[in-house]
């Protein structure tokens, strides 16, 4: 059973159960009413035929009998009148037996209530009464054939009603669903159609603010997500692919050479220190290609400790000068903050240290004058570190790419580099939180700046 189906029959059965019970309702406060209504009319005929009675009393049994009878021309159906005096001894009676036909009476219970009434067998209506004024009982009964009739006319309408209203539930129901549900089946054979060739197809958002609609907003997003996921893991592949065919194509160059050309001792040497410092870039471009990957399926853990960000910065700094003796890096805080958590970072150590090591080592490659100018500046919420060079700048359209696996701008052509230092730098300093950007200064100063959380708005 498909989902149009069962939504189709959980509908209708709803309406079901609120019919069955609307019908019910209406026939058991009917029967209510019309028996209420009967005892009424069984309680004024006894008053009118007693009330005769008293009038009339001495006139004699045979003609009371007649003038009653004269008067009371339209009893009900099945009318039994008997009235007892206060020992229950049967004094007169409309009725062609003389024995009582009513059940075994408690009469000091009678006397006591004033009225009793109940239902007998054969659905007879019964009321017994006690007349103080003159200790006497009157007991009369009668059979509601018309109203029972009604009833049973009441209850063949409900139940017609009730089928035909389940019927037509049961037709709109469906058409309703069927039309209800055709977002979702629009949807779920987009979801058949998609695969890596066709992201760019999407699911027709209508204006009204539904559910439908949201659940189509949000698959449109997804499938632009993938889109960029798949055009980023086709581009990394092409660019990774690309960079590793370059050094291992150079590498077999010179292995074919050296294998066809007779060499000296200095010869081959320089043949195999070509081939050692193509290793070294090719082994370097598989530890950036496997740290990035890495870092890709890195997240943020609470757990991590709180770091001093200025205690990192110098231990970086001492690390790049080492690596790095002719550079120069400078360090200054725009504000001294009056408290020390100004400067805490939850982060990981290690990875925090070699996105500042990174964007070290990038502003010394692409600086005119090999020095670095680091600034902190602690703000309410976060600690921002600013890092300049000077030297030449990106345009826009670079800009916008910079933080792309490979890409590399107009002023790395000389230098050597594969693009993914940034690359793994963003992706960092997002695990922490934060963001990185860049900005062209002035007209020579490159600024890159990151962004990170302390410690009073982390949680």
């Amino acid at each position: 059973m498909n989902l149009k189906q069962r939504f189709a029959i959980l509908f209708t059965s709803f309406v079901a159960v609120i019919l069955m019970i609307s019908c019910a309702s209406i026939y058991l406060l009917y029967g209510t009413y019309r028996q209420e209504d009967y005892y009424n009319r069984v309680t004024v005929e006894g008053n009118d035929v007693y009330r005769l009675f008293i009038e009339m009393k001495t006139a004699g049994k045979d003609k009371l009998t007649e003038s009653l009878l004269r008067m009371h021309n339209k009893p009900l159906v099945n009318e039994k009148f008997y009235i007892l005096d206060s020992l229950g001894r049967l004094i007169f009676t409309f009725s062609d037996h003389p024995k009582i036909d009513f059940p075994l009476l408690n009469l000091n219970k009678i006397k006591k209530l004033g009225t009793y009434r109940y239902a007998g067998e054969n659905e007879h209506q019964h009321i017994v009464q006690y007349k103080t004024e003159t200790k006497l009982y009157v007991l009369i009964s009668g059979l509601d054939k018309v109203g029972f009739l009604k009833l049973k006319t009441l209850r063949l309408i409900l139940s017609g009603v009730f089928i035909g209203a389940l019927f037509l539930t049961a037709i709109m129901s469906f058409l309703f669903v069927n039309e209800a549900i055709k977002p979702i089946v629009r949807l779920s054979n987009q979801m058949k159609r998609t695969n890596e060739l066709n992201l760019s197809e999407r699911i027709e958002v209508r204006p009204a603010r539904d559910e439908i609609n949201a659940i189509a907003k949000n698959f449109n997003a997804m499938l632009e997500r993938l889109k960029l996921a798949f055009e980023f893991q086709k581009s990394f592949v092409h660019h990774a692919s690309h960079e590793l065919r370059t050094p291992l194509a150079i590498m077999l160059s010179q292995t074919e050479s050296a294998l066809n050309t007779t060499y000296d001792i200095n010869g081959y040497k320089a043949v195999l220190a070509s081939l050692k410092e193509d290793q070294l870039q090719l082994i370097a471009l598989t530890n950036s290609l496997l740290l990035l990957s890495q870092y890709e399926r890195a997240a943020y853990f609470p757990e991590w400790p709180y770091l001093r960000i200025d205690e990192l910065l110098y231990e970086t700094i001492t690390v790049a000068q080492k690596s790095f003796p002719n550079i120069k890096v400078t360090i200054n805080f725009d504000t001294i903050p009056n408290d020390d958590t100004a400067l805490l970072v939850k982060g990981n150590d290690s990875l925090l240290r070699s996105a500042f090591l990174n964007l070290i080592k990038n502003g010394y490659n692409y600086s005119m004058d090999q020095s670095v100018h680091i600034s902190v500046i602690p703000q309410q919420n976060t600690v921002k570190i600013q890092m300049d060079n000077k030297g030449k700048q990106l345009d826009a359209a670079e800009i916008d790419k910079i933080m792309i696996p490979f890409f590399r701008g107009e002023n790395s052509y000389q230098k050597k580099g594969y693009g993914l230092g940034l690359s793994i730098i963003n992706r960092i300093v997002t695990i922490h939180k934060g963001n990185v950007g860049y900005l062209a200064v002035n007209t020579d100063l490159n600024r890159f700046v990151v962004e990170l959380p302390v410690k009073e708005s982390m949680v």
